[in-house]
């Protein structure tokens, strides 16, 4: 609250305080909602609950600019506050200006505002999301003409009974919207369809019925519709316009029963394509009629170019048919995808999923679609290059900034990244867009929001290996979190090879930026040491884990402290000897065991251990068999020149410095 200066306090409105403040630094007004928690628990699942809310983007929605948690010490109350938009003016305050004048809605203005209003309540309708509150007050206008609904609320919030029952009692008109099954707190979008439809018939009635009787009214008809008969016809006979439809609609609306009321779809089809009712927002995807359904599988029964073209192209706002349309291209078979990668296909698809990034179903769909793509197309051929765009990065991270909380999303869309940023040209890419750091950012977020999950852990861990691969210029601001991360994921995920192997990949990588913290040395060698007894016939798992032990052993004497150390009666210099004999034929795991033996052997103290566990004699073995070999033999020759100094004056001549072990070039790393 110290950025903000209350200004007024308001009515109090169901659920809590209402506030105009203005905040310190920007001077902008904002409306604050105070609402009382039971504790932090509830609190936090509200909180939780609530931030998806903040990423709205609608011209007739309100969204919350901020929402946070507040412990008020005089009381000793936590509290929940949500900012939002300011404005003096509401829908509420129109129709009780009409009611003290006893004159009828402007029809022109009434349509116009009725179509914001459905346009937004569809919109919410499709992402799955219920307004719970919707009333006159919260219909704000921004101007004569521009209404936004505002103070969304989440069921958390609105299943308080003590709290409801308090409100109830000091202001009876607060729950006089509410359809009747919310009134024992069930929730659903037909309940906004009732509420909406007491709206209508407030605006309607407005310039006949004072504001009690109305509030009765809409009390009365949670019973049944008897009350609603009267009031119609007297609209018929004042002709108050639009009255003959308004008979039609509201009976529609105002059903007791919620399966029996009708859908924001149907009252936008009874009144701005039946009735012909104008608004500057309504735009043509409202008038347009449903799809039939046998005309639909006619059409979706057609090859790849004709629903492309005259299915997803010429229904691009339709979301029910574009979502259709690619899940009868995700069992296509491949010969008529147009593999290896079909342009025009990907092109559209992120066309859809840029224009419906709200609806979850649709994208998840849509990258369901383009990783089969990818992945058949590089199982055709390996060396293929996906025709991809910056554009196309900014797409899915937006895709997942909109989605947070969508897990099954957020696997999918990681690994579709992961592929694209396998190509050759796609790090570059990144860097030049400004798109690395947004990346990191949000993985770093995924594997702190969900460590319980397997899937979101290995995709992540798989993407932060790839995008590291290139990494060409690395801000170590950006990856001061990730060694953390990994820590914690490869401890949950002990006995996962897959994590393992992925994980000691991302170690290397970062201990080869000079990311990873000094105190976190010893731990990150005592994970990459279990990885590789874990699975020690794994190639890649021991390559990487080795390469990542080598980098910190060169730089630390307590990570080469660590190999030394003996854990389950065996050391790690006793677990690379073995790694050798398991795999002494693949010259590019020998090379790595030995260059991390070359740098342990620079530390005087580790040389009697590598003495006791044989190593001279695994070097001179490496020294004859790969002769040509330089790096090899480089390698060897290191150990051996420091283990026969040892052997032969290990107290009496000072030790000579082990020869500089080349790095492994970043540009010669294999990529995952």
């Amino acid at each position: 609250m110290e950025k903000y200066q209350v200004l007024q306090w308001l009515k109090p409105g169901a659920l809590g305080t209402n506030l105009v403040v203005r905040e310190t630094e920007s001077e902008v007004k904002w409306l604050m909602k105070q609402v009382e928690c039971i504790d932090k628990h509830q609190a936090d699942e509200a909180l939780e609950e609530l931030m998806p809310l903040l990423e709205l983007q609608h011209a007739h929605i309100s969204t919350y600019h901020e929402v946070f948690i507040m412990w008020n010490q005089e009381i000793s109350s936590l509290f929940l506050c949500l900012v939002m938009e300011y404005s003096k003016g509401s829908i509420h305050r129109v129709i009780e200006s009409k009611r003290k004048a006893k004159v009828a809605m402007d029809a022109a203005w009434l349509q116009n505002v009725l179509g914001q209003v459905l346009d937004a309540l569809e919109y919410l309708h499709q992402l799955g999301i219920v307004h719970r509150n919707l009333k006159p007050s919260n219909i704000t206008l921004v101007s004569d003409n521009h209404c936004k609904l505002q103070d969304l609320c989440c069921n958390k919030l609105m299943v308080d009974e003590a709290k409801w029952t308090i409100r109830a009692e000091e202001d009876p008109f607060q729950k006089s919207w509410m359809a009747p099954e919310a009134l024992s707190f069930s929730f659903s979008t037909q309940s906004d369809v009732w509420s909406l439809g007491c709206i209508i018939l407030d605006m309607a009635s407005c310039s006949f019925l004072e504001a009690t009787e109305a509030m009765h009214l809409r009390k009365s008809l949670r019973q049944g519709p008897g009350g609603l008969g009267a009031v119609l016809k007297t609209m018929e006979e004042r002709q108050i316009p639009d009255a003959d439809t308004f008979s039609q609609l509201l009976p529609l609306m105002l059903q007791v029963r919620p399966l029996d009321r009708i859908s924001i779809r149907d009252v936008i089809h009874i009144t701005f394509v039946s009735s012909s009712f104008k608004s500057s927002c309504v735009t043509l995807s409202l008038h347009r009629q449903v799809v039939p359904p046998f005309l639909m599988d006619t059409l979706l029964e057609s090859n790849l170019a004709n629903i492309l073209g005259e299915v997803m192209q010429n229904f691009s706002s339709r979301p029910e048919v574009q979502l259709r349309s690619m899940q009868r291209l995700l069992t296509m078979p491949e010969e008529q995808l147009g593999l290896p990668w079909p342009t025009e296909l990907v092109e559209v698809v992120i066309g859809t999923m840029k224009q419906h990034e709200r609806l979850l179903d649709v994208q998840l769909c849509g990258c369901s679609l383009l990783l089969r793509v990818l992945g058949q197309a590089l199982a055709q051929d390996a060396s293929a290059e996906a025709h991809w765009d910056n554009a196309m990065m900014s797409s899915l991270l937006s895709v997942l900034r909109s989605h947070r909380q969508a897990k099954p999303l957020i696997v999918t869309v990681y690994s579709l990244l992961t592929i694209i940023c396998s190509q050759a040209s796609a790090s570059e890419e990144l860097h030049k867009a400004g798109l690395f750091e947004h990346t990191l950012e949000h993985v770093a977020e995924q594997l702190l929001s969900f460590p319980a999950d397997r899937d979101v852990c290995a995709t992540s861990l798989n993407l932060l290996w790839t995008i590291l691969v290139d990494a060409v210029v690395v801000s170590k601001a950006a990856l001061e979190k990730i060694p953390s991360l990994v820590i914690q994921v490869l401890s949950t995920y002990p006995e996962d090879i897959e994590m393992a192997e992925a994980g000691c990949g991302v170690f290397w990588l970062l201990s080869l930026l000079g990311c990873i913290q000094e105190r976190q040395f010893e731990h990150v060698m005592a994970l990459c040491l279990h990885s590789i007894r874990l699975c020690q016939d794994r190639v890649l798992l021991v390559n990487n884990a080795c390469r990542g032990m080598a980098s910190l052993v060169k730089v630390s004497e307590l990570a080469a402290f660590r190999v030394a150390v003996v854990e389950e009666d065996r050391s790690g210099l006793m677990l690379l000897r073995d790694i050798y004999q398991l795999h002494r034929d693949d010259p590019e795991v020998v090379e790595n065991v030995c260059m991390l033996l070359a740098y342990l052997a620079r530390y005087k103290e580790i040389l009697p251990e590598l003495v006791s566990t044989d190593i001279q004699e695994l070097a001179h073995e490496v020294r004859g068999r790969f002769s040509s070999s330089l790096e090899l033999v480089s390698h060897a020759n290191a150990v051996l020149s420091r283990l026969e100094a040892a052997l032969h004056s290990p107290h009496k001549a000072e030790l000579p410095a082990a020869p500089q072990t080349p790095n492994l070039p970043v540009c010669l790393l294999p990529r995952p």
